[in-house]
């Protein structure tokens, strides 16, 4: 059973907007942290943006300016949208939530490839 399903991935031109989706299930209860990451190829994974059940966010300094993260809890969704894109946003985008609490259970989407031509 998928729990995170992402969309919105693919091919953008540079300066463009990025608007990606995550459906998660009715397995994951009451999400206290949802996120988004990326990992480019050969590099690390990074946190591009999280938004925790207050309302917080925080975001990764290469996207500070460029990225909202969002969510609506009555679709089971959340979204990441980014901004003037550069090649440097090419990566594999991965929706990541925990559930009911700090310490709660994690769940990790596959994936979505975004590719940022120039």
């Amino acid at each position: 059973q998928v729990q995170l399903a992402e969309s919105g991935g693919g091919l953008v031109q540079a300066g463009g907007t990025l608007r990606l989706s995550c459906l998660y299930s009715e397995v994951i209860f009451s999400p206290h942290t949802m996120a988004w990451y990326r990992r480019a190829l050969g590099k690390q994974r990074e946190l591009v943006a999280e938004i925790r059940r207050g309302g917080d966010t925080d975001y990764g300094d290469s996207v500070k300016g460029r990225a909202t993260i969002s969510r609506d809890n009555a679709k089971r969704t959340v979204y990441l949208e980014l901004d003037r894109l550069k090649p440097e946003d090419t990566a594999i985008y991965y929706c990541y939530i925990r559930d009911r609490h700090p310490f709660g259970a994690t769940f990790w989407g596959q994936g979505t490839q975004v590719t940022v031509s120039s």
